[in-house]
């Protein structure tokens, strides 16, 4: 491996559903500088999900870049960009977005099997159709990796995990499907050559080295520090619940995916609407002033069901919509936003009780850590202690890690564990158990009918 002085570090880009996150890390994980650029989630009906892909996904890597190289006063060493998935957007002859960048989700790609994870749910075929006939004269189809990755290093690369979340375009040979993408209305060459995880891509115009990128869930595992009788709860604007297991079975209505650092071991789980989209919802209904951790009274809560935008497992059910029961005249908006954690706690024994096994804690990733209504309501309704990551932003931080990989100073991602530190442990509050599990008893109820 090549050695890096002192003081060098490498960059984790994250372009998340509501902003894009980067980090700067140097060897030991420590993180030097971070900078922050929000940009729009746009839905302008319930069954549409969408991106400014030229502000969110070339402006917003570009800025946040620059902002920290002027302030550290060099360039990184390495670069990656990790992102949601799956997305895919038109773009021009110099890879410029000339429409919307859609995301997991967005009508456009129906999936023909809504229970599969990505790579199996056939979503991105819909999104490439819808594309291609909008957008005829398009010179691409690119993630939004790849549009990342070309804005800072002119190269047009998707990293194989990403790739694999565009299947069944993503051929079984490791290319794209011709005879597919072709039925499609497009050609096979304006979709992004594909390169492994970790690799150097080229170069970027300061200076250093661009990897092809990674998934956003990916980054987060990496750095979480989990393992056997854990489950990792990444509280993003998605929630996803992966329960750490030692062998593969399939669970209905779950995935099940090999561990990425963690050899021999399975995540049983999924993602979740309920996370802070969900939460920022109800946010805006009930006003910047509520507070769920003014609720004193453990039996006087409402309960949520928490799908103003559809679920995706365990329900696999997009037309699933909100609904508030119980409600009575002694509860306000702090009940109400109790009552909006604990149905993400909700959510995340439902996977739990599905997934099976002896979970002896939760490790918390994700901005939604710095909530203390959510952590809190994970600990109470579980039952179990949670340890929230001191690092909220967990897949920028893995990136940063796949981007020493591509500068040849780490040799794969089973390392990455070095890098997991715990920020403190919150423990659940047995009459909060006892309420919270009553109500989960009706949200259940809700939940299968």
């Amino acid at each position: 491996m090549n050695e890096a002085a002192a003081g060098d570090y490498t960059v984790g880009i994250d372009i998340g559903t509501t902003a894009v996150k980067a980090v700067a890390a140097t060897a030991d994980g420590a993180i030097v500088a971070r900078v922050r650029r929000a940009h729009r989630l746009d839905a302008p009906r319930p069954g549409r999900l969408q991106h400014d892909a030229a502000d969110a996904w070339v402006t917003g890597p570009r800025e946040v870049l620059a902002q920290l190289s002027s302030g550290l006063g060099r360039p990184a060493v390495a670069v990656a960009v990790d992102a949601m998935v799956p997305s895919l957007a038109p773009v021009d002859a110099d890879g410029n977005p000339i429409g919307p960048g859609l995301l997991y989700g967005d009508d456009r790609g129906t999936p023909t099997d809504p229970t599969a994870p990505p790579g199996q749910s056939g979503e991105p075929v819909g999104f490439l159709r819808w594309l291609a006939a909008e957008f005829p004269d398009a010179a691409g189809f690119w993630p939004a990796q790849t549009v990342a990755n070309h804005a800072l290093s002119g190269e047009a690369v998707v990293d194989i995990a990403t790739a694999v979340s565009l299947a069944p375009l993503l051929g079984t040979s490791g290319g794209w499907d011709q005879a597919l993408v072709e039925s499609c209305g497009a050609r096979v060459e304006q979709l992004p050559r594909i390169g492994g995880l970790g690799d150097a891509i080229g170069g970027l115009a300061g200076g250093g080295v661009m990897a092809s990128g990674l998934v956003d869930a990916m980054g987060e595992q990496l750095v979480a520090g989990h393992g056997d009788g854990d489950a990792l709860v990444m509280c993003g604007t998605t929630m996803l619940t992966w329960v750490v297991v030692g062998e593969y079975a399939p669970v209905e209505r779950l995935w099940v995916l090999p561990h990425l650092s963690l050899p021999g071991r399975f995540l049983v789980g999924g993602p979740s609407n309920a996370g802070g989209l969900f939460l920022d919802w109800v946010r805006r209904l009930v006003g910047d002033e509520a507070s769920a951790v003014t609720v004193a009274d453990p039996s006087g809560v409402p309960v949520w069901g928490p799908w103003p935008r559809g679920e995706r497992t365990p329900l696999h059910d997009p037309d699933r919509r909100a609904s508030l029961h119980g409600l009575d005249l002694t509860h306000g908006p702090d009940e109400l936003l109790q009552a909006a954690h604990e149905a993400q706690g909700f959510v995340v024994r439902h996977h739990l009780d599905l997934a099976g096994g002896a979970v002896q804690r939760l490790v918390a990733t994700g901005g939604g850590t710095k909530s203390v209504g959510w952590m809190h309501a994970l600990a109470n309704v579980t039952g179990l202690p949670v340890d929230v990551s001191e690092v909220a932003d967990g897949a920028a931080l893995g990136a940063a890690w796949v981007a020493r990989m591509a500068a040849g100073l780490e040799a794969d991602m089973a390392g990455a564990n070095r890098w997991a530190r715990v920020g403190r442990r919150v423990e659940p509050s047995r009459a909060w158990h006892r309420a919270a599990s009553d109500r989960y008893a009706r949200y259940r109820e809700l939940a299968d009918a």
